[in-house]
C-alpha cells in the first residue's frame, strides 16, 4: 500500500512538473501527461530519463560563458570581414537576419565552394586538404568509425601533427563511442593529435542523474588552416557504414567552402573545444581568404543551450520566402507543427514543394512518424518522394535557386531540440543551381508516393503511424 501511495505521489509530481514547464509546447505537453498516465511505471522513468532537456549545471556554464567570450570579440577575432546582407535580394534577407540572430555571425560576403560529386572524393579531398596544412586542423563528428574513412582520416591527422601541424580532433561520446576507445584513438593522442570527446558519458549512471544521454553534439566540422572548411552531412564513415549495412549505402552531399565564413565555423567549433578543453580564443583567431565575386554565407550553429525552437524558426521563414520552389532532403522527418504547417502554408499558396526521404528508414519509429504527415502533406500540394538508392542522409533545403541551406541538422525533434547542429546557409544561384541538380537525382531515384498511396495502407499501419507520431514529441 506504502509503494503503491508513493507512485501515485511521483506520478502526480511528474504531471504538476510537466504542466509547470512553461518551455513545452502544448503537443509536447500533452505527450508527456499521456505517457506518465499511460504507462506509469515505465512512464516515470522514461520522463526521468529523456524528460528535461539539460547538460548539466556546470556544462550549460561553461558554454555559456564561452559563447558570450566569443560573442564579445567576434568581430575581431575573425578580423577584416564584410556584411553581404546588402547583396541578398530584399525578399530572403529575413532569413539571413533570423540566422544572424541565433549565434551572432552576420551573413558575409567572399565566399566560393565546390560541390563535392560523391562521399569518396569529398574524404579524398579533406585528406588531400589535411596533408597540405600547415597551421592547424579542427575537426568533429558526431559519427567516426575505423573503417576505412576513419582510419584513413585517423592517419593523416597523425601525418600532419608529426610535422609540427597544431591537430584538434573531437568527437562524439556516443556516435563514436567504440571510436574513442579504440587503439587507433589512443595512437592519435600518442602521435601529438590533441583529441577530446564531445559530451562524454562516462560513468552512465552519473550522466542520467546530471544530464541526459541523449544530448548529443550532432555536428560534422572540418577546418583546415582557417581557410577551408567542410560543410554538409556526412561523419567520419565510409558509405558502406557497417554498423548498420543493411541501410547502405548513407548518401551524403558536401561542400569545400573557402572565404569569411570559415571563421565563423572556425568560433563554432571554438565553442565546442574550448567548453569541453579550455583554451583561449587567440588560439582559433584567423585571416580568411576573400573571394571576388564571391557569395554571401553565414554559418548557424544550434543546440540544447541555444534558443529553443531556433531551427525550426528558420525553416519556417525559408519557407515564407519561397516564391516559386522549395526542395527539401532529410533522412529524418519529423516535424514540429510549426515546420509541418509552414510547408502546407507555401504549398496552398502555389510553391512547388518537393519533399525527398528515404524509401526505408534505419529506424521504424521515425519512418512511423514520417508517414503520418503525408495525407495533410499531399493534400495541401507538397510532392513526396521516397528515395530506394540507400539511405538518403543529405540534409537540404534549396529556394527558388537562389537560397540553400545544408548542413548537419534533420527535419526532426531532436536536431530542433536535442543535438547541437552546424549548417550553411548561403545565397548564390549557380551553387544552389547545383544542389538542385543532385536533389534531382535523388527524385530520379525515388518513387513518387501519391494520396491514393495512402489511403489505400491497411488500417493498423495509419494506426501505428499516428500512435507513433502523437507520442513523437517525446521521442
Amino acid at each position: 500500500m506504502l509503494t503503491l501511495s508513493l507512485h501515485i505521489l511521483i506520478v502526480f509530481a511528474l504531471m504538476v512538473r510537466v504542466l509547470l514547464r512553461d518551455d513545452l509546447a502544448a503537443p509536447t505537453r500533452l505527450a508527456w501527461l499521456l505517457v506518465i498516465a499511460v504507462l506509469p511505471f515505465a512512464g516515470v522513468l522514461i520522463y526521468f530519463l529523456f524528460g528535461e532537456i539539460n547538460i548539466g549545471e556546470t556544462a550549460s556554464d561553461r558554454i555559456a560563458a564561452v559563447s558570450r567570450r566569443i560573442q564579445a570579440h567576434r568581430d575581431a577575432l575573425m578580423r577584416e570581414v564584410s556584411d553581404g546582407l546588402h547583396a541578398v535580394p530584399h525578399r530572403y534577407r529575413q532569413a539571413f537576419t533570423y540566422s544572424s540572430s541565433i549565434n551572432g555571425f552576420a551573413a558575409l560576403s567572399g565566399n566560393a565552394a565546390e560541390l563535392m560529386p560523391d562521399a569518396a572524393t569529398a574524404r579524398a579531398r579533406i585528406i588531400e586538404d589535411i596533408d597540405a596544412a600547415e597551421h592547424h586542423v579542427h575537426v568533429l563528428y558526431y559519427i567516426w568509425l575505423d573503417d576505412e574513412t576513419g582510419t584513413n582520416t585517423a592517419r593523416a591527422l597523425m601525418r600532419a601533427a608529426q610535422r609540427g601541424v597544431t591537430c584538434r580532433v573531437m568527437a562524439d561520446g556516443l556516435g563514436s563511442r567504440a571510436f574513442v576507445g579504440s587503439p587507433l584513438w589512443n595512437e592519435m593522442r600518442d602521435a601529438g593529435v590533441q583529441v577530446a570527446i564531445a559530451l562524454p558519458i562516462g560513468n552512465p549512471v552519473m550522466t542520467v542523474l546530471k544530464s541526459r544521454l541523449d544530448l548529443r553534439n550532432h555536428r560534422k566540422i572540418t577546418i583546415i588552416d582557417g581557410r577551408i572548411t567542410y560543410c554538409g552531412s556526412q561523419n567520419c564513415a565510409d558509405p558502406e557504414f557497417r554498423v548498420k549495412a543493411r541501410y547502405a549505402p548513407w548518401v551524403d552531399i558536401m561542400l569545400r567552402v573557402s572565404g569569411p565564413v570559415v571563421a565563423q565555423n572556425q568560433l563554432l567549433f571554438a565553442s565546442d573545444w574550448i567548453a569541453h578543453c579550455g583554451g583561449t580564443l587567440e588560439d582559433f583567431r584567423v585571416a580568411p581568404e576573400v573571394h571576388d565575386p564571391g557569395f554571401v554565407a553565414q554559418i548557424m550553429g544550434d543546440g540544447p543551450t541555444e534558443r529553443r525552437q531556433a531551427t525550426p524558426h528558420l525553416f519556417s521563414i525559408l519557407m515564407a520566402t519561397a516564391e516559386h520552389s522549395v526542395t527539401i532532403t532529410t533522412p529524418y522527418f519529423v516535424p514540429d507543427s510549426i515546420v509541418a504547417e509552414a510547408l502546407c502554408a507555401a504549398a496552398f499558396r502555389g510553391v512547388a514543394v518537393r519533399l525527398i526521404l528515404p524509401k526505408v528508414n534505419d529506424s521504424k519509429i521515425v519512418a512511423a512518424a514520417s508517414r503520418s504527415n503525408y495525407r495533410r502533406l499531399l493534400e495541401a500540394g507538397v510532392r513526396i518522394h521516397e528515395f530506394k538508392g540507400g539511405l538518403l542522409h543529405a540534409k537540404t533545403v534549396t529556394i527558388d535557386g537562389q537560397v540553400s541551406f545544408l548542413g548537419s541538422s534533420n527535419l526532426d525533434l531532436r536536431s530542433f531540440d536535442l543535438n547541437y547542429e552546424s549548417n550553411l546557409l548561403l545565397h548564390d544561384h549557380d551553387l544552389t543551381g547545383q544542389i538542385i541538380a543532385r536533389q534531382e537525382d535523388y527524385i530520379a531515384q525515388s518513387d513518387p508516393v501519391k494520396i491514393a498511396d495512402v489511403h489505400a495502407w491497411p488500417l493498423y499501419q495509419r494506426m501505428w503511424n499516428n500512435a507513433v507520431a502523437t507520442i513523437g514529441p517525446v521521442l
